[in-house]
């Protein structure tokens, strides 16, 4: 039950307000507090874009692990430290690197699943997976046993990702037809998974980037599983609802997934999913999460606090609502409530 209007939370959120106040009560009892609440961490940084032609600090001239490079506008050394801030206040570590020992171990075989359908400039930035990769190998993950992924080799490179599937460095290939010879069934899902989430990885990291969709709304986290299985086309009835919600249900993803970094940079609020660069806008965040329904909760409200910004209707107005995330909160995946979630913002300034 909400206990906060719509209005009030996203005036709060657009301000920068968190859960708590300066009247907060004890830390215990914050403590206490946090552990009941959905943590999401929303790093900014307003020197994030810079001029494309004199950025000096992309992943290739820092002579960074990376699987390509797509928007020289973006500085990487000012990415860097906006994903270091994020999870190091995610996990509540001091330090980047022991926030990441904090999530992974060296023997984990980790999956970064990207969103790549819609090719450059609707897709997840290969230069924000350079960050991920970066942290990563700082808790001590060989490079080989990092695996950036999607559906397959095509759409990847349509995004400007770099195929590897050698075995040694960083890997990053597409599913490429290569399902479970048996599908799925969770609810209203039915469909094969892709074998590199069944049986390759240990642990997942989803790096959906946050846009409009003409059908669900909204893409984000739970959507960005689309790309985990071979038939999502039957499963985008009733605005993706309850399909997204049984789909993200499933073992295979409720129990790897370990992070959630939305690729919020340069988002896009109507039009979607394919590329509309005259409704994409610079909100040059990333937005840090576990709990999927939160997240798409959070990208939802961003989506509509743009749209008002540039007079489009609510999603639910173009007949589109946001179904699948209330779902999938009464399906136990998560909170849709305001009220039981912690929102920790930061600015990054270097």
């Amino acid at each position: 039950m909400w206990k906060l209007t719509r209005r009030e939370f996203l005036k709060g959120a657009a301000a920068g307000i968190g859960i708590y106040s300066a009247a907060s009560p004890s830390l215990g009892a914050i403590a206490e507090e946090t552990s009941k609440k959905s943590r999401i961490v929303i790093v900014t940084s307003p020197n994030i874009i810079v001029d494309r032609d004199k950025n000096t600090n992309t992943p290739s001239k820092l002579r960074m692990e990376s699987v390509g490079e797509v928007d020289p506008s973006l500085d990487q050394k000012v990415l860097n430290s906006m994903v270091a801030e994020g999870i190091k206040a995610f996990t509540g570590e001091k330090t980047e690197s022991g926030a990441w020992k904090k999530l992974f171990k060296p023997n984990d075989i980790v999956g970064i699943k990207v969103n790549c359908l819609f090719s450059v400039g609707a897709s997840t930035h290969p230069e924000v997976v350079a960050s991920l990769i970066a942290g990563l190998r700082s808790a001590g993950i060989p490079a080989a046993n990092i695996i950036v992924w999607d559906r397959n080799n095509r759409e990847m490179k349509s995004a400007a990702f770099v195929i590897n599937n050698s075995g040694s460095g960083v890997q990053c290939y597409g599913t490429e037809g290569n399902y479970e010879d048996e599908p799925t069934q969770m609810g209203s899902f039915n469909g094969r998974l892709s074998k590199i989430l069944t049986q390759k990885i240990t642990a997942l990291i989803n790096v959906p980037i946050l846009k409009d969709h003409s059908i669900s709304g909204i893409t984000c986290a739970m959507k960005n599983h689309y790309g985990s299985h071979n038939n999502p086309g039957d499963h985008h009835a009733n605005g993706c609802d309850p399909y997204l919600a049984d789909l993200n249900s499933v073992p295979a993803i409720r129990e790897k997934t370990r992070l959630i970094v939305c690729d919020a940079i340069k988002p896009q609020c109507h039009g979607g999913p394919g590329y509309r660069p005259d409704f994409v806008w610079e909100y040059k965040s990333l937005l840090f999460a576990a709990d999927p329904v939160a997240l798409d909760f959070m990208g939802w409200q961003i989506i509509e606090k743009r749209r008002a910004e540039i007079d489009r209707k609510p999603l639910a107005q173009e007949g589109r609502p946001t179904k699948f995330i209330e779902t999938a909160a009464s399906k136990g995946l998560g909170t849709n409530d305001p009220t039981k979630m912690e929102i920790i913002r930061k600015v990054v300034n270097v």
